[in-house]
């Protein structure tokens, strides 16, 4: 692997932590924002799968309502194949609703700008909308 980036974004969207976490670990949840089918387990070690399969990993570390860490690859042109980056959700309850402090390193450098963006598109501002009743 050549030359690889960072991610790191953070959003505040009007609800709690736990339906965050359930929307990035509930199969149904998530298929439902994303428009995507999704299988998640929700067992560290175990697999998840969303967009039809065109992203995957395995989860890390799972911390309920407050943290995920995921192994994350994309099978996008721009990403060598069997290559995982990692992703780490932090929930942080606050006045104004949860805070997502989100990081994604070890993204393969052709990569970062449509990753950045699918973040935005695909997550956060279908989150806000589907959560923020």
């Amino acid at each position: 692997m050549k030359k690889t980036g960072v991610i790191e974004q953070e959003i505040t969207i009007k609800c709690t932590p736990h339906e965050i976490y359930e929307a990035f670990m509930n199969s149904k949840i998530h298929s439902k924002f994303t428009e995507g089918k999704a299988k998640i387990s929700r067992d560290i070690g175990g697999n998840f799968s969303v967009f039809e399969g065109s992203i995957n990993g395995k989860n890390i570390e799972l911390i309920q309502d407050q943290k995920i860490i995921q192994s994350w690859r994309s099978d996008g042109d721009n990403w060598p194949k069997g290559y995982y980056s990692t992703i780490t959700i932090i929930l942080e309850l606050t006045d104004e609703g949860t805070l997502i402090k989100f990081t994604h390193v070890d993204i393969p450098e052709g990569a970062i700008e449509s990753v950045k963006e699918g973040w935005n598109t695909f997550y956060w501002e279908p989150l806000k909308e589907l959560l923020e009743k």
